[in-house]
């Protein structure tokens, strides 16, 4: 698995989400790590976790974000937050119940939501707020 890299490419130039992204690459880089070296499923596991959580949580910081400064697409926005948190947990959750660990395929999946999401809608958010500043 080649790693996710950060560099301008994925920068919204907003320090604060920008320095989220960063940790999810950084997460999302450990779990593509782990399932190509055939890690312990319950490491694998963890590891999916802690992604959902960091996701689940910079989701949170974005929206309260747009709340502050009023960003005009907010509830569209959330909306996609929403649905992706939704997919990457019905992913997990058939994961748990097959007994069957993520797959490389499952990686590359994560890998264009999350990159998807931030070159799409993020870089529309953090060029709207860099407009406001």
């Amino acid at each position: 698995m080649q790693d996710l890299i950060w560099d301008n490419t994925l920068s919204v130039q907003v320090d604060e989400i920008d320095e989220d992204h960063r940790r999810l690459v950084e997460t999302f880089n450990l779990l593509g790590h782990a399932v190509e070296e055939g890690a312990a499923r319950e490491y694998v596991e963890a590891l999916l976790e802690e992604l959902l959580a960091c996701t689940d949580w910079h989701f949170k910081h974005e929206e309260r974000l747009m709340l502050q400064h009023g960003y005009p697409e907010l509830e569209s926005h959330r909306k996609e937050h929403q649905e992706l948190i939704d997919s990457i947990r019905a992913l997990h959750d058939e994961r748990l119940r097959a007994g069957r660990p993520l797959s490389a395929g499952d990686v590359e999946y994560l890998e264009h939501w999350l990159t998807g999401h931030i070159l799409g809608s993020d870089m529309e958010l953090g060029a709207w707020l860099n407009e406001q500043a």
